[in-house]
Formats: C-alpha cells, structure tokens, sequence
C-alpha cells in the first residue's frame, strides 16, 4: 500500500521500463478499446446530459480497471507506477470532501457535488492559463474580481514582464508568475476582496515558477496550483515536483488532465473512460485536492462542442454515483467577446456542468488563445449555474434547453469564418473597467433570449 508520496517517486524510478510509442498504442489505445467493448459502452450522439445512471457506473468501471491494468507512464523516467485496485479505491475513498480557499469573509469551501444538486456551484472566475500581455493583466482579472456572484479567481498567463518575453525554464518565468500573483492581489486589493482564493501560477509552465510563488505572500496555503497530467495518463518529474513541494507547504492541488475526444480515448465514450481513469490516478499522483475537467476535442479546444459537453456530463455523474470527489468543469468557449455565440456557449457549458455535479471555471474565450475574454462573460455562467439549480431544472428538461443552445452556436465549429471576438480593451472602458455600451446591449438581448427559453436568470 502507499505509505507517502515519496512511494510514488520510487514507482517512477523503478516501475518496469516502457518506450512511449508501447504506451500510447498497446497499453492506452488497446486496452480502452478492449474495455470500451467489454462494459458495452456507446453513445448515439443524441442527447448531451445522459439520463442512464448504469452508463455512468459501467463508465467508472472501466475506468477503474484501465487505471489497475496499465498505471501511469513517468515521463522522465520512461517507467511505469503501478498501482493497485486497492490502493486505487482507498485513495478515491480518502479524497477531499471539503477544500477551504481563501480565508476571512472571502473564504470560500469546496465540497463535491452531485446530480442535479439544490446547491449552486460555486463560480470560478477567469481565463486560465489564456496569454495575456502585461497591460492587460490588471483591468481583465479585476473585471471578473468585481463580480458580486464571483466565488474564486483565476487568471491567464503572462506573455512578457517588463518588455522581455517570458520562456519557460528561464529565469523570465519566475519573473512572470510571481509578477502574476502580486497582479492578482493587487486587484483582489482594489475590489475589497483580499481574502479570495485563487487558482495562480499560471504563467508556469515548468515547475521554476511554481516554486518561486510558493510563499504566503503570493501563492497562500488557501490558494491552488495546477499539478498536470499529460496525455494520456502519464506525469513527468516536472510535475511531480509541484505535488511534492505542496505536501509541506500545503497549497491546494487542482489536477488537470485533458483527456482529448477523437485521441488516444478514441470516441467520446472512449475519452470519458480514460478520464475517469486519469481521475483516479491523479488522488495518487497528483495528490489532488479537486479536479479539473478540462476534456477537449482533437479539432477543436472549446468545451462547448456536443462531444466534449457529453463527456464532462457522463465524467461528473459516474463520479457522483461512484466516487464523489470535487470537481471544476472548465468553460472554453470557441468565441470571443462581443460575440453572442460566446454568450450562448458560456450558457449551454455552464448548464451541462451544473446539472451534472460540476462547479464553474471560466471563461477561457476563443479556445484560450487570445486575451479576448471579460468578466461580463464570467458574470453570465454564475447566473446561468445559479438559475438552473434554483429552478430544480430536470436532466430531460436541461438537455432540450442545451440542444436548442446548440443550435444557436454550433455553426462556429464548421462555418469556417473567425468567431474570436475583439482583445478586452475594445470590449471595456479602461478607465471605468465597466462593459462598453455595444458589448451590454448584446449581453442583454442574450439575456433576454434565455429567458425565453425558460431560464430564470
């Protein structure tokens, strides 16, 4: 059994050797593909939230024996952990059930939530990991900050710090992520809302930033980093790091593994067996705090596909049925402000997530490439999260509403024209940090158009 982390970093140090190519093809593709068969797992494409709760068991059973049968492959090492079905459903049983973050009358307390849960999700606001020049940094993170119905804060990752573009693994990067962190306190400063917690360290890529902020004065003990996992179900000494470093310091643990539709997974119901799988793996190797379920399309980074919507809806209930844990569905719309496609992703993401056990993140606009996302956006999925749970919105009943939504966006993912929307400075005053007029009115008719689709917003 696993005694402390330091058993892991031995795993990958002494696990049995394996080339990549072995991993990805015989031991990923193969074997999902054979369990994929065995459980009887399909999905017609019809409906996004699922209304099958043995689906979602057969889902978390195969993920279980994915992770039992083929472990993690350690990157730097080129081994594999292996680990056992015992140790895997001891560490599920030991996950977190509440996480506080941030501290004083900001504090915030993560719990899992479940299937059609009367309690609202908590809102995570921002555009995580999104390059984000320097100029911008400040007015867009205060954007969301000043949200009444914003819970915890996150942010985009800076491209350059005093004229000189950051590189990763270069002094630049320690630079930047603690240049990131007193941005962020800066804002959570002027918005009277110091005690917030943050999801920060984005502008890390390796672990150099990571470690440089780990210190009260930026990254708190009541705030989270990311401790990745790669494609699919693997981990390097990068990020290994990151997890050992936090076992006594003790900032939170957000896992994030991007299990990727039309990858190695395979089809939807294939990607979401191994992101259970990675899941599971990461309360072991990532010693997760919460979850980050970030699942993309192979085409597209946008959460908002109908695919990837499926997939964090069957991902959250298998886990809510079986192994309930605190999950963080992220928003990536495909479109970028002063779009009303961006509106009506953020709203259908924001649904498929609520209903299904999720808490909100977001939002990463236009596919989390460019700094063309606001916090009129984040105002938008808490209000959408908030009025489906208030509405004690039925799975049928969300699903006919997310299908219309759907109708209203889906067009961006084959029209080929550019949906990505105008940089935040063109869609906010700079001085005033409030909406621009044409940008409101948008959002209004938004609004006003899912009210009339039954949301009580």
């Amino acid at each position: 059994m696993i005694r402390s982390y330091m058993d892991i970093i031995d795993r990958a140090e002494q696990g049995p050797k394996m080339d990549k190519k072995d991993w990805d093809l015989e031991q990923v593709v193969m074997t999902n593909q054979e369990l994929v068969e065995q459980y009887d797992l399909s999905w017609d494409g019809a409906r996004v939230i699922t209304d099958d709760p043995d689906l979602a068991d057969r889902v978390f059973q195969a993920g279980l024996e994915l992770l039992e049968r083929i472990g993690v492959y350690a990157i730097s090492s080129r081994r594999v952990i292996e680990l056992s079905r015992d140790e895997i459903l001891e560490a599920a049983s030991f996950a977190s059930r509440e996480v506080v973050m941030g501290e004083g009358k900001d504090q915030r307390v993560l719990k899992p939530r479940g299937i059609g849960d009367e309690t609202p999700p908590l809102v995570w606001a921002g555009n995580p990991g999104v390059p984000t020049p320097e100029e911008l940094f400040l007015p867009m993170v205060t954007s969301w900050m000043q949200e009444p119905i914003v819970d915890l804060v996150t942010c985009g990752s800076l491209v350059s710090v005093d004229g000189r573009e950051v590189s990763t693994g270069h002094p630049t990067e320690i630079a930047a992520t603690r240049r990131e962190l007193r941005l962020l306190r800066e804002g959570l400063r002027r918005t009277g809302r110091s005690g917030t917690g943050l999801l920060a360290a984005q502008s890390s890529v390796s672990e150099l930033g990571d470690l440089a902020v780990a210190h009260p004065d930026y990254l708190r003990p009541c705030d989270a980093h990311l401790v990745a996992m790669f494609n699919e179900l693997m981990i390097d000494n990068n990020n290994i790091a990151r997890a050992m470093n936090s076992v006594e310091y003790g900032m939170r643990n957000a896992s994030l593994a991007t299990a990727m539709v039309g990858g190695l997974g395979g089809s939807p119901i294939g990607t979401a067996v191994v992101q259970t799988a990675s899941f599971l793996a990461a309360n072991i190797v990532c010693r997760a705090d919460y979850h980050l379920l970030h699942p993309i399309d192979l085409h597209h980074v946008a959460t908002s596909t109908k695919s990837v919507m499926f997939v964090q809806n069957i991902v959250q209930q298998a886990f809510a049925r079986n192994a309930p844990c605190i999950i963080v569905s992220d928003v990536f719309p495909k479109s970028g402000a002063l779009t009303q496609e961006l509106l009506y992703e953020v709203a259908a993401n924001a649904v498929v997530i609520t209903l299904t056990g999720g808490h909100l993140e977001g939002s990463g606009s236009s596919d989390g490439k460019l700094p063309n996302g606001s916090g009129l956006e984040a105002r938008l999925m808490g209000e959408v999260g908030h009025a489906v749970t208030r509405q004690g919105m039925e799975l049928e009943e969300a699903d006919n509403l997310v299908q219309t939504l759907l109708s209203r966006y889906e067009h961006i993912f084959s029209d080929g024209r550019d949906h990505a929307g105008l940089r935040f400075d063109q869609v906010y005053d700079m001085v005033t940090l409030q909406p621009k007029p044409e940008w409101m009115q948008l959002y209004e008719q938004t609004v006003a158009d899912l009210r009339s689709l039954g949301l009580q917003l």
